[in-house]
């Protein structure tokens, strides 16, 4: 029945307005999740006062420019402590969260939490593409979509600042990867999207939904969805504009 199922909803990509009778829809550009935690709401207001827009302008936002935006969050361990209320509270001044009632937030459930953005969004919005943000990273928003109107024409792609680097083996190292030894005697990561921000198209995105419960999640996410499309018939494509740490001429991100 599952296999059946996804069958149906398609590992494909198509690019058309939805047409129900009369009414024709045109599907947002862009869903991006901002992910972010408990003790950032400096962070998210520094946001909101930059590159996200509030009340009536994040909804024109959508409506005219096809680019849904809200920050990613999960609950506390301790379900509706002071932590979740405040959360709570600053959405309902807000509306800009997607509350993920299921993730309970710790560091090492962040690969998890990515994975359950992509299942959310893909659920809720059936856009053209879904981006990941950190929530210290400043995008400039059209810049992205005229970035991703490049794409529109390849229904698989994964598009981010492209790197691989050491795999950490040390308990004690920030970067500590506990499945160290699967990465080979190099211990060397393959090519995946920095973490910073990276967009996947909408096909990507129905394939994560669809076999959510098999896709093994690592120490870090950026690595995680990597491997998820590693063996798959998926672009990558190393967008330079994407490289937000590196300050480079036409960058559509920067990391603060």
């Amino acid at each position: 029945m599952e296999l059946a199922a996804a069958r149906q909803e398609g590992f494909k990509g198509t690019y058309s307005s939805e047409s129900h009778g009369n009414d024709t829809r045109k599907r947002p550009t862009v869903v991006v999740g901002i992910i972010t935690t408990f003790g950032r709401k400096s962070n998210r207001d520094a946001i909101r006062k930059s590159w996200v827009p509030t009340g009536p302008a994040l909804k024109k936002l959508e409506e005219e420019k096809g680019v849904v935006v809200r920050f990613v969050i999960g609950r506390s361990a301790n379900r509706g402590d002071s932590m979740d209320r405040a959360i709570d509270e600053e959405n309902e001044h807000t509306n800009d969260f997607i509350l993920l009632d299921k993730h309970i937030e710790a560091s090492e459930e962040a690969s998890k939490k990515t994975k359950r953005f992509f299942v959310y969004a893909a659920k809720i919005w059936d856009a053209e593409f879904y981006a990941k943000v950190n929530d210290d990273v400043y995008v400039n928003i059209d810049g992205l979509g005229a970035m991703l109107a490049t794409y529109w024409d390849k229904p698989r792609v994964y598009i981010g600042c492209m790197k691989s680097g050491e795999v950490f083996s040390e308990m004690s190292h920030k970067w500590y990867e506990p499945d160290w030894w699967k990465f080979g005697d190099g211990k060397s990561y393959f090519r995946h999207a920095s973490g910073e921000i990276f967009v996947i198209s909408r096909a990507l995105a129905q394939f994560v939904s669809i076999n959510r419960a098999i896709l093994r999640t690592y120490a870090h996410d950026d690595v995680s969805v990597g491997s998820w499309f590693i063996g798959l018939d998926v672009k990558h494509i190393h967008e330079g504009k994407l490289c937000c740490s590196s300050w480079s001429s036409g960058a559509l991100c920067a990391a603060v």
